[in-house]
């Protein structure tokens, strides 16, 4: 493979390390669980909210679902930032995942401001739930940063792949 002058080589997302301890670590099984998880609470929420502020009907269903996607959010930070330390040696913000830990803050930050807004009675309610529709559209971004950064990892490890494959077939031919 040739590479563009000037262009340094890309760190691949894991070291063979990581991608060792990633492998063997139970919480990389915990988050592919999660993940899916909380993507399907959240467009059933979303569902929910938007109904709500069309119609203004199911308030309560619509409230309900935010806080329920609030907590699995949470669960998904913790085991997750419990993956990191076991993958990368800290719980947030390692290298591989800096920006979308980054990220992540931000969709906490914005779910708990919900929390705390329903809690207090801090707004109306179509306030709040215009809250929980911020904290929804980080959380898509966030997602999508993750969905972005497993896609590299796969074809880094494509490309590993590829060029061990090249390596052996001309000793190969001989």
């Amino acid at each position: 493979m040739q590479q563009k002058l000037g262009k340094k080589p890309r760190r691949p997302l894991y070291t063979p390390e990581e991608r060792i301890r990633r492998d063997a670590s139970p919480w990389t099984l915990v988050q592919g669980v999660l993940a899916p998880l909380q993507f399907l609470v959240f467009l059933v929420s979303l569902g929910l909210v938007l109904r709500f502020l069309a119609t203004g009907n199911g308030e309560y269903a619509a409230t309900v679902s935010i806080v329920v996607k609030t907590f699995v959010l949470y669960t998904i930070m913790i085991t997750g930032a419990i993956w990191e330390k076991k993958v990368f040696g800290q719980y947030l913000l390692a290298p591989a995942f800096f920006w979308e830990d980054v990220m992540s803050f931000l969709v906490i930050a914005l779910h708990t401001a919900y929390l705390a807004a329903l809690i207090y009675g801090v707004f109306d309610t179509r306030t709040q739930m215009f809250i929980a529709l911020a904290a929804y559209t980080a959380y898509v971004v966030n997602a999508a940063q993750f969905l972005l950064k497993l896609r590299a990892a796969r074809l880094d490890e494509a490309r590993k792949v590829a060029e061990v494959q090249a390596a052996v077939e001309p000793e190969m031919a001989q």
